[in-house]
């Protein structure tokens, strides 16, 4: 079990809002073992790519303005 910080706690659950989005074209009727390749891939890569951008936008919140 790896123990997260809070901010990647907050990058994980804007991660899950991202993925649900995905689902709801999927279908959440639709099991893992029939998902095609590509749905498989879209899933991983929204995972990816939201967790990253979530934690950019913390990261960019917390750091202060440069004054000039």
């Amino acid at each position: 079990m790896v123990d997260l910080t809070e901010e990647e706690r907050t990058a994980v659950t804007a991660t899950m809002k991202r993925i649900a989005m995905l689902m709801d074209e999927i279908g959440w009727q639709t099991a893992f073992a029939d998902l095609t390749e590509a749905q498989v891939r879209a899933l991983i890569e929204e995972a990816v790519e939201g967790f990253r951008e979530a934690m950019a936008d913390i990261a960019r919140a917390q750091s202060p303005e440069v004054p000039f």
